[in-house]
């Protein structure tokens, strides 16, 4: 059965997770998983829906209706099978540090020239309980390629700066 992912964003408002679950429903739609945050007054969310090929076109229809909601949807269809992971192990990043522009792209970047694949990131900054500063603090799910030198990525990524802690764990699967 095809899948739809489903990408929202808008002015946030009581009702808009409803509003999107009702369409779905109506149109025999499957919700498989989503995201979802409030970021800077605006509704963000991604949902994965699994849906019958006849009622795709109906269902994308009636998503992008939701923008007399305020909702910018993009809705995109995938006829591949579910569960077509890719080749490597699942690892665990966590990164912790002063906050300062660029530490996403640096890490990123190490992580991209060794083919690892980032398959969910989830990034925040809060305030430092001591100094008062700015702390930045990320934790990513990534996919390693099979065969890969891990303590070889884990020396790049602690090499991007001294007030940076990166830990990587497996995820022992």
């Amino acid at each position: 059965m095809p899948s739809l992912v489903v990408t929202l964003i808008g002015p946030d408002k009581p009702g808009l997770v409803g509003a999107v679950s009702d369409v779905v429903r109506r149109h025999e739609g499957n919700w498989l998983e989503s995201r979802m945050s409030h970021l800077a007054g605006q509704f963000a969310g991604i949902v994965l829906v699994e849906v019958t090929e006849s009622n795709s076109a109906s269902l994308i229809a009636a998503l992008e209706g939701l923008s007399n909601q305020g909702l910018k949807v993009v809705a995109e269809l995938d006829s591949e099978t579910a569960g077509s992971e890719s080749s490597g192990k699942l690892w665990h990043l966590n990164v912790v540090g002063n906050d300062r522009p660029g530490i996403v792209r640096e890490v990123t970047q190490v992580l991209a020239s060794h083919d690892v694949n980032v398959e969910e990131l989830i990034t925040e900054c809060g305030e430092a309980p001591v100094s008062g500063g700015t702390i930045f603090r990320a934790t990513a799910k990534v996919r390693i390629p099979e065969g890969m030198n891990v303590e070889l990525l884990q020396d790049e990524l602690e090499r991007i700066a001294t007030d940076l802690m990166i830990d990587l764990t497996s995820d022992g699967e």
